[in-house]
């Protein structure tokens, strides 16, 4: 696969001469139609098998590699360039023949219905895991389920390990005061224990995902040891064990989401860990990208300062926000938008969209109907593939997805070109 900027004149059709593919093809690998507006800005995955690249005005060796899901080291040592990896316009780079390692791939769902049931269909061979979200805890210990019985036989289906979400979610938010009754209170823990074993047993769940957020400073070993305690039950019935991780830089990082959560106990007790690297530019905060690629390292290599590589699978974003601007604190709060919506939002309004550096994220801003100013920041082929480019450089466990209902057929092209996706079932 090659990514494609699009630049002022290009249309499909020319972009398919250029390239040597067709139209129709350029259009299914990147969930268009094939007479659809381009806009300025806008990344095409072309499907070529490619060997060679030659350089244009204003390409880097960092950008020629990115757009190949490669290295710039790998293209300077295949084509004998030395730092610091000086190339010119016309240049013939060789490119390697690259070798798809094996990762795992969770996806969060929240759509039960049969559109959820087709979406999970249609990207079945790129999941390890599906995740209904989610069982939510109780305060007393009991435990409310979504509608998952159809989810579940369609993951079945198609060779998918459903994932049970355990969660202190509660009326739109995580709830402290569920998650101290449940790590401090034996009468409650067991209950939530043994309701849970009982639970996976029935519906036919093999994993375990425990999702406690905004838990007390001081029931931090509280946690660990209900970690403990669910580990040794379901091991012995072959029962994977995985937790959610807020994105934390450091041990010492302050902030009621963080301080409970402790990785290198984490990374010793349970299978595996989620990294919840996403949502620095959130609906209810000022914009940003949603996982810029800078802030989202800084975690994965704190991860990896404390529990193996083959233990951490990152967490990526399939959508975006849509801010009115000027930002103010406590006014309306941004608008989730898919990678599709922001393109044509962009084509309708004449954006043009822009690449931040160091985020490796797209934005626009645009005028609406009412004169009102916003700006949209979302995940498009350039940054799902640089964040790819960290999993393949850091040897990571794999990816998870939050959450499965926002279309973005690039990112599964992708998926799928970049990796081999291991079955567990």
């Amino acid at each position: 696969m090659f990514i494609h900027v699009v630049q002022q004149g290009d249309t499909l059709w020319r972009l398919a001469q250029q390239f040597g593919v067709t139209p129709a093809s350029i259009a299914s690998a990147n969930g268009i139609p094939v007479n659809g507006m381009l806009v300025i800005g806008q990344s095409l995955i072309i499907p070529l098998q490619a060997d060679h690249h030659i350089v244009v005005q204003g390409e880097s060796l960092w950008s020629i590699a990115n757009r190949y899901g490669t290295t710039p080291e790998t293209i300077a040592q295949l084509n004998g360039i030395t730092y610091p990896f000086y190339i010119y316009p016309g240049q013939r780079l060789r490119l390697p023949v690259l070798a798809k390692p094996t990762i795992e791939v969770n996806a969060y769902t929240e759509k039960f219905d049969e559109a959820g049931q087709q979406l999970v269909a249609e990207i079945g061979t790129l999941l390890t895991y599906i995740s209904p979200f989610s069982y939510h805890v109780a305060i007393d210990g009991t435990l409310s389920g979504p509608n998952d019985g159809p989810i579940l036989q369609t993951a079945r289906a198609h060779r998918i390990l459903p994932m049970m979400v355990l969660s202190n979610f509660k009326d739109g938010t995580f709830d402290s005061d569920i998650a101290h009754a449940v790590l401090t209170n034996t009468t409650v823990q067991n209950r939530v224990i043994n309701t849970t074993l009982d639970t996976m047993r029935q519906k036919g769940y093999r994993a375990l995902n425990i999702d406690f957020e905004y838990i007390p400073q001081t029931d931090r070993e509280a946690y660990n040891e209900f970690l403990r305690r669910l580990k040794a039950r379901l091991a012995p019935a072959g029962y994977l064990l995985s937790t959610c991780l807020a994105p934390k830089a450091s041990a010492e990082q302050k902030g009621r989401l963080y301080e409970a959560h402790d990785y290198p106990a984490h990374g010793e007790i349970a299978d595996f860990v989620i990294l919840m690297t996403y949502e620095w530019g959130w609906s209810g905060g000022p914009p940003r990208a949603v996982a810029p690629i800078d802030e989202v390292e800084k975690v994965v290599r704190y991860a990896l300062s404390v529990m193996p590589a083959n233990k951490i699978m990152m967490g990526m974003p399939l959508y975006g926000y849509d801010w009115t601007l000027p930002y103010v604190q406590g006014n309306k709060w941004a608008q989730t938008i898919s990678n599709p919506d922001a393109v044509r939002l962009a084509a309708r309004y004449g954006a043009a969209i822009q690449f931040d550096g160091p985020s490796q994220s797209p934005f626009f801003r645009y005028y609406d109907d009412s004169g009102v100013q916003h700006e949209v920041w979302f995940e498009d082929a350039r940054s799902v593939q640089a964040k790819f480019n960290l999993v393949k450089a850091l040897h990571l466990r794999g990816v998870s997805y939050w959450v499965l209902g926002t279309p973005f057929r690039q990112n599964w092209v992708l998926l799928g070109s970049n990796f081999n996706v291991a079955k567990r079932v």
